[in-house]
């Protein structure tokens, strides 16, 4: 079963792409037909490459990384935001600051500096300054906050980068390339899908498409934090128990040493098996009465 549905791409105007008279060449691959000089993008591959976004992001966020949701676009600044707080991961939506990325040592310095004013202000400090400079930090504070916000928790650079629009983001997706950072993007009819590593056609103006993709993305991460948290209760469960004389050892349950997500595989390889089993005994038995038929024919 697919990650997103056809249905749920088409109702959310995913397919739409811009007038045929502004489409990029490199992205006639990804393009099933025109339609009243408008370019409809080919769902199929749509599937196929969310898909393996999912997977990708998954298992990046499941091994440790993280990934750097990148939305300055008006459509998609709100639903960045809330996709990205919601799984815990950086994201910007305001400006893109030259260097983000390739110069991060001085952007985290300008981190360090807004959470310095921050203290400053909470602890009262700004009373000893005149009204004109208490006022200057803290205008400096939300200038910092507006750019900064969304990676002031960041420890260091992405594993991924997530973007909308790729000709609106040229310069963080130029960035993550000069770095080795896998690109995953949003690429619409009249973009340039060469710089980006994981394309996903579709259509990155309608809200709703938008909205569809990115939570998909958020998903990914979810399952893989998820994930990750399994394998640590894990290791945490295995080390506890190498830890026990050995007599107690065989005393300890699956239950007891395993994750949920552990065992909820384990239980699902259970039932795979089952049926294999199963299909394969009826096919015996089937294959038996088959060989029995046809002796009797052949008495007769």
């Amino acid at each position: 079963m697919p990650i997103v549905s056809m249905k749920d791409l088409l109702e959310s105007g995913v397919h739409f792409g811009h007038r045929t008279q502004k489409w990029n060449p490199y992205m006639g691959p990804y393009i099933y037909a025109a339609r009243n000089d408008i370019h409809i993008i080919d769902l199929q591959q749509t599937v196929q490459a969310l898909e393996e976004a999912y997977e990708l992001v998954r298992d990046t966020v499941a091994a440790g990384g993280s990934v750097l949701f990148v939305g300055t676009k008006r459509q998609a600044q709100e639903i960045i935001k809330t996709n990205a707080e919601k799984v815990g991961m950086p994201y910007v939506i305001g400006r893109w600051l030259g260097g983000t990325l390739t110069n991060w040592q001085t952007i985290r310095e300008r981190i360090h500096e807004l959470e310095r004013l921050e203290g400053m202000r909470d602890r009262g400090e700004f009373e000893i300054f005149t009204k004109k400079e208490a006022l200057g930090m803290t205008r400096e504070i939300e200038r910092l906050e507006g750019r900064l916000g969304g990676i002031r928790d960041m420890d260091g650079l992405p594993h991924l980068l997530f973007a909308v629009d790729v000709s609106r983001e040229e310069i963080p997706v130029h960035e993550a390339n000069l770095l080795k950072i896998p690109v995953i993007a949003m690429v619409d009819t009249n973009c340039d899908p060469k710089n980006i590593d994981y394309v996903i056609p579709a259509n990155d103006d309608a809200i709703r498409g938008i909205q569809l993709i990115v939570s998909t993305i958020a998903q990914a991460v979810s399952e893989g934090i998820n994930l990750r948290k399994d394998h640590e209760a894990d290791m945490e469960a295995a080390e506890a128990e190498a830890q026990l004389p050995e007599e107690l050892r065989d005393q300890l349950s699956d239950e007891d040493l395993l994750g949920e997500s552990t065992l909820a595989k384990m239980k699902q390889e259970e039932v795979e098996t089952a049926v294999e089993t199963v299909a394969e005994t009826e096919e015996v038995e089937e294959e038996a009465v088959e060989d029995n038929s046809e002796e009797k024919s052949e008495e007769a």
